[in-house]
């Protein structure tokens, strides 16, 4: 009877561990049963005859793919790698899905919006311009912008500010909570009864007494209904923000005999400047393109005003409105321009004040 010896494998050098080897799907596949999953859903858009099925066939594509992925991940690496693969699929496919829309947006915003960026849309307005002039801008919307948002901003940012510090480092009891609810609800305010609210107070009681007993549409009354609707924004994310600086850094500062209100200004607040600076630039966002707002208690108007306490006053969010029901078929390039100039103005305006919020001290 004779014995074979079989040779046993060789075992791994000193200090090293054994190498284990695992099945794995080749990336190849990967991409292959992609492109069959983009296939069969085109073909059965398409086979069904949907009009504009773009959407429902990565849509459809996203949903094969994920259960092609699965099917060929268990066949090769198993039951727990199948559900790590597609888990792992399933969150970028919706990480993807979220961003399609704002990259079709922006690519419709800027394609056709740059028709009409030149120096005439920048430098008039839309004084004396008729239906049939292919001229015309948006100057003064740009500076009724530029002003009833900074007006606002002014008015919004210390109040909410100081709402903020006193919520979070004075307020206690019912006063407190009573200011924490209003605040929550004043967040899902309409703009159209913020804009009512400025039109019944300031322009048909407050004004009159300056303007010879008539009510006087202004740019102010614009600025005072958009502080309306930027003020829970602020209030709420500096109240965030503040909660979040750690409680050693407010008990040093009192160790060291340093007063309460000092170290709010110069311990707190700046630890919490950057964030407090996003909720303000979200506050300015949606203050920058209000339209209802603006319509009731400015006027709008044609021609550049460049005084915000008198007179009928414009804005970028009014003038995309009016251009974009307008009949000429040169107000749609118009509105597209103002559109891309307001995303833009906001763009600006947030990457100055994270620049300048990086400034201080403690972000050094």
């Amino acid at each position: 009877m004779t014995t074979t010896l079989t040779p046993a494998p060789p075992s791994a050098a000193p200090g090293q561990s054994p190498r284990l080897r695992t099945r794995k799907l080749p990336a190849v596949a990967v991409l292959g049963i992609a492109a069959a999953a983009l296939a069969l859903a085109a073909a059965l858009v398409h086979g069904a005859g949907i009009s504009g099925g773009a959407t429902l066939t990565v849509v459809l594509a996203v949903v094969f793919y994920l259960v092609g992925l699965f099917l060929a991940s268990h066949a090769v690496e198993g039951r727990r790698q199948a559900r790590n693969r597609t888990w792992s699929a399933l969150i970028h496919s919706a990480c993807v899905l979220a961003l399609l829309p704002l990259a079709s947006v922006s690519w419709t915003l800027v394609s056709k919006g740059m028709q009409r960026l030149d120096a005439d849309f920048f430098g008039t307005s839309m004084n004396n311009i008729g239906a049939r002039d292919p001229n015309g801008g948006a100057y003064h919307a740009i500076v009724g912008t530029l002003e009833q948002v900074g007006i606002a901003t002014l008015i919004t940012v210390p109040l909410g500010i100081a709402c903020a510090v006193y919520v979070v480092e004075y307020g206690r009891g019912r006063f407190a909570l009573t200011i924490r609810f209003f605040v929550d609800v004043m967040t899902g305010i309409p703009s159209i009864v913020a804009g009512l609210f400025v039109l019944a107070f300031w322009i048909l009681i407050v004004s009159p007494y300056f303007n010879d007993g008539r009510p006087g549409y202004s740019g102010f009354a614009a600025s005072l209904a958009l502080s309306v609707l930027m003020l829970p924004t602020v209030v709420r994310s500096t109240e965030e923000m503040l909660r979040l600086v750690p409680a050693p850094l407010r008990e040093g500062a009192y160790a060291l005999g340093i007063p309460k209100w000092k170290t709010i200004l110069r311990i707190v607040l700046p630890t919490a400047l950057p964030g407090i600076v996003t909720g303000v630039m979200l506050a300015v966002a949606r203050a920058a393109g209000e339209t209802a707002p603006v319509l009731l208690v400015a006027g709008g108007g044609a021609s550049i005003n460049f005084n915000p306490f008198e007179n009928n006053q414009s804005s970028l969010a009014l003038f995309v409105y009016q251009q974009a029901g307008d009949a000429s078929r040169y107000a749609p390039a118009r509105a597209w321009a103002a559109a891309l100039t307001l995303v833009a103005l906001v763009l600006i305006l947030m990457i100055a004040a994270k620049l300048l919020a990086r400034r201080n001290r403690f972000g050094r």
